[in-house]
């Protein structure tokens, strides 16, 4: 039996079965997000550059609040203001401020970000298609979102959202 030395209490240790279904799910997710990495490399962008233009592409007026946009992709306010800075020099995205809140400012989709978006996306669902969905049953795809819409749900709960900026 195994214990802490900082506490009297047993850890509970994985069961094989809870093992197997751990490591599985995080090296599943591990090459997922590096082939989805190698695949927007080939247009010259990177997994969150895509996930922000998509995020601003399904946006009314095609822009977010920056706190918004963080929360949503799970950045770090700093990570995502350098993330935006890279995307305006390529010309994806710009920043707009706010008009009821001067330290809080907008993230818009350009032109350029549009047309990149639309360019990219048809790609993206055919890499997602044979990397993942069609390596499923529908019957195994239905039950992924089982488990994993309420598991998602109930962790981005706790996620905090800062509502100091716009």
């Amino acid at each position: 039996m195994v214990t802490t030395t900082t506490q009297t209490t047993e850890v509970p240790w994985l069961t094989d079965q809870e093992q197997r279904a751990w490591r599985s799910f995080l090296m599943t997710s591990k090459l997922v997000t590096a082939e989805l990495e190698r695949g927007m490399a080939q247009h010259g962008l990177s997994g969150t550059d895509y996930s922000v233009l998509v995020c601003l592409s399904e946006a009314p007026r095609r822009r977010l609040r920056m706190s918004e946009l963080s929360h949503t992709l799970l950045l770090e306010k700093s990570r995502l203001s350098h993330q935006i800075t890279r995307m305006e020099r390529a010309g994806l995205v710009r920043r707009e401020s706010c008009p009821d809140d001067r330290r809080g400012q907008f993230a818009v989709l350009t032109d350029e970000g549009w047309e990149t978006i639309r360019r990219v996306a048809p790609f993206h669902v055919e890499l997602v298609r044979s990397i993942f969905i069609d390596r499923l049953t529908p019957a195994q795809l239905a039950q992924l979102a089982e488990i994993f819409e309420p598991l998602q749900s109930s962790m981005r709960e706790q996620c905090p959202k800062d509502e100091a900026e716009c």
